[in-house]
């Protein structure tokens, strides 16, 4: 019985110091970590602000796949459309993208910031090529596209074994166009009224 206490009290011992290590380089690694994440989203958002300023930041509540949304400015300070922060779910779980939209919710850029997808399947939406597919798309008419069917040969050969991937960044592209279109409209300046804009 002593035997069984004694190997007790030193398995508890050694859990015990390695959550108290744990714990402290949690402590010290958090704050360089979350600094780290932010810097990637920024990047993220400058590289497809399409060259316009990134104004101020609003979080979104209650919509399931916009979680966030900035505001872009031309060189005047007018507003030129919006950059949003939005959320999905791919085949390996959750994806996180970046996308900028015109005011009539037609997609500029879009860039995929993080993802658990397939290695050579999935993982093909973080090329910044994969995302052309839906550019240029959103406004009223001509919609982004939400089923391989929609898409052009060479687009549909592209998704082709990644399914679920190309079905989680449509939801959630369409889903931040007519969030600008329904909710953010007419804070924005036309898109008839843009100019080269910069």
């Amino acid at each position: 019985m002593k035997s069984f206490l004694k190997t007790a009290f030193v398995l508890f011992a050694i859990c015990a110091a390695a959550a108290a290590v744990l714990a402290a380089v949690n402590q010290v690694t958090s704050p360089a970590i979350a600094e780290y994440e932010a810097g990637v989203v920024m990047s993220a958002l400058n590289e497809v602000s399409g060259g316009y300023t990134i104004g101020e930041n609003h979080d979104v509540q209650g919509n399931p796949h916009v979680s966030y949304y900035y505001d872009l400015l031309d060189n005047v300070g007018s507003s030129a459309g919006y950059l949003l922060g939005l959320v999905t779910s791919g085949y390996g779980g959750e994806m996180t993208v970046v996308a900028s939209y015109f005011a009539d919710g037609t997609l500029m850029a879009a860039k995929l910031v993080s993802d658990s997808e397939t290695p050579g399947l999935g993982k093909k939406a973080e090329n910044p090529s994969y995302m052309n597919k839906f550019l240029g798309r959103g406004a009223e008419g001509n919609p982004i596209p939400k089923a391989k069917s929609e898409l052009s040969a060479v687009d549909s050969a592209a998704v082709s074994g990644a399914s679920m991937t190309f079905g989680g960044l449509s939801r959630a592209l369409s889903a931040g166009s007519e969030f600008v279109k329904t909710t953010l409209a007419g804070e924005a300046v036309p898109q008839a009224k843009r100019g080269d804009g910069k």
